[in-house]
């Protein structure tokens, strides 16, 4: 007998490490779903609990009582740099100060000022698409599309998209746990921060010369104006909204078309109704969200479901785990582009969060996922995948494809 034998691992434990681990990126939902069959908590790293399940994801996000303060702490406790203070990490008062200054950039009445822009910007790229037919869609539709109207928003010059870019997906990576990252990540995450909090800063300075019509230059006006944003909050600021507003709506863009092109039946309806792609860009959000977990920490003892939180302790919300739960989701591993048509009553996904953290760019992430539908619905015949599954990024928490070789068919002009 040997003593010194490891002990086999619990098929929840298994699940717990398939739901993190880079082999299963492309499809960590059948660890998600023995999660939810384990109960609404399962012991997971760091010392947190897992959270799994749609009721309690849902109870926990909109509780305020549950703080997002602590996340950098919690899965960054041996970072050589300090990601700049964004609003995301706060709590009120700093919170709201912070949000209030940036939400009226990012109101439903805004961002439909910037649809014929979105549409404008669609088009060109799927003029491209169209004239080369064989193309990576993440490189050619998926990164300009977001890239080009963050930047243009902020106020970014166009021969500085690449730059921001690539310091972006240095800092993307960067966010999913120490614990996960390589040196050479962790590394390129210092060097991603410095280059931003260098780039940025230049840009705020000259806009502080030279105010533009673009956000930045009112962030810098609201700050001399007395707003109680320091330098390092305002680089915060900048950073969430440059990685949140890109990033993810990338896997957005690249999810749903992976989605297309593996459930043909929901394509050809969607072709068949272009008005659909409103719907279907919520739907997408929750079949395969581009965000998959976040944390929260007890502010006070706080009871979930029949488990008692102390102060201080900390779960893991899985989005993507709560998206598919059958208890909130009839038939929740099938894309029904009709699931949130108008009319019909079905629970909110929860890709962008809830309560205060409730995601800024809600609106304009879903305006450039609908105006992709209408010109994949209304110019594309089809798609041929190359690679099936298509190679995914390590990230953990902004989860994506790293690229989407498809052969593209042109829908015949009659």
């Amino acid at each position: 007998m040997h003593e010194d034998q490891p002990t086999a691992l619990t098929p929840v434990q298994t699940a717990v490490l398939e739901s993190v681990a880079p082999h299963t990126r492309h499809d960590p939902y059948r660890a998600y779903e023995v999660l939810r069959a384990a109960g609404p908590f399962v012991l997971g790293p760091l010392g947190t609990q897992l959270v799994p399940g749609y009721r309690e994801a849902d109870e926990i996000m909109q509780n305020p009582a549950w703080s997002h303060a602590e996340e950098s702490e919690l899965l960054h406790p041996n970072s050589d740099v300090e990601l700049p203070g964004s609003f995301l990490w706060m709590e009120p008062p700093d919170h709201t100060r912070l949000r209030g200054l940036v939400s009226k950039a990012f109101t439903m009445r805004t961002v439909e000022g910037l649809r014929a822009r979105t549409e404008q910007v669609v088009a060109d790229l799927m003029d491209k698409v169209l004239a080369e037919q064989e193309v990576d869609l993440l490189e050619s539709l998926a990164y300009p599309l977001p890239l080009t109207m963050v930047c243009e928003l902020l106020g970014v010059p166009v021969d500085a998209h690449e730059h921001v870019r690539h310091m972006s997906a240095g800092i993307a990576r960067g966010l999913d746990p120490d614990a996960l990252l390589s040196p050479e990540e962790l590394a390129a995450r210092t060097t991603a921060v410095h280059d931003f909090t260098s780039f940025f800063g230049d840009l705020l300075a000259e806009r502080r010369k030279n105010p533009q019509d673009d956000l930045i230059s009112r962030l810098v006006r609201a700050e001399a104006e007395g707003a109680r944003m320091s330098p390092t909050e305002l680089l915060g600021t900048l950073l969430i909204l440059v990685v949140a507003g890109h990033e993810t709506t990338v896997n957005l863009i690249g999810n749903g078309v992976l989605a297309l092109i593996r459930n043909p039946d929901q394509f050809a309806l969607l072709k068949s109704d272009p008005d659909l792609a409103a719907p279907a860009a919520d739907e997408i959000l929750r079949y395969d969200a581009p965000v998959h977990l976040t944390t929260r920490t007890a502010r006070a003892e706080i009871t979930v479901s029949g488990r008692t939180f102390q102060p201080g302790d900390a779960v893991i919300v899985l989005f993507g785990s709560a998206n598919r739960d059958p208890q909130a989701f009839p038939d929740p591993d099938r894309l029904d582009l009709t699931r949130y048509a108008a009319g019909k009553k079905t629970n909110r996904h929860l890709s962008f969060g809830l309560g205060l953290h409730y995601c800024i760019g809600a609106p304009l992430a879903r305006l450039e996922m609908e105006m992709t539908l209408r010109a994949i619905a209304t110019r594309v015949a089809g798609f041929t995948l190359h690679q099936d599954p298509p190679p995914y990024r390590p990230n953990l928490v902004v989860r994506g494809m790293s690229a989407l070789p498809v052969h593209v068919r042109p829908e015949e002009t009659r």
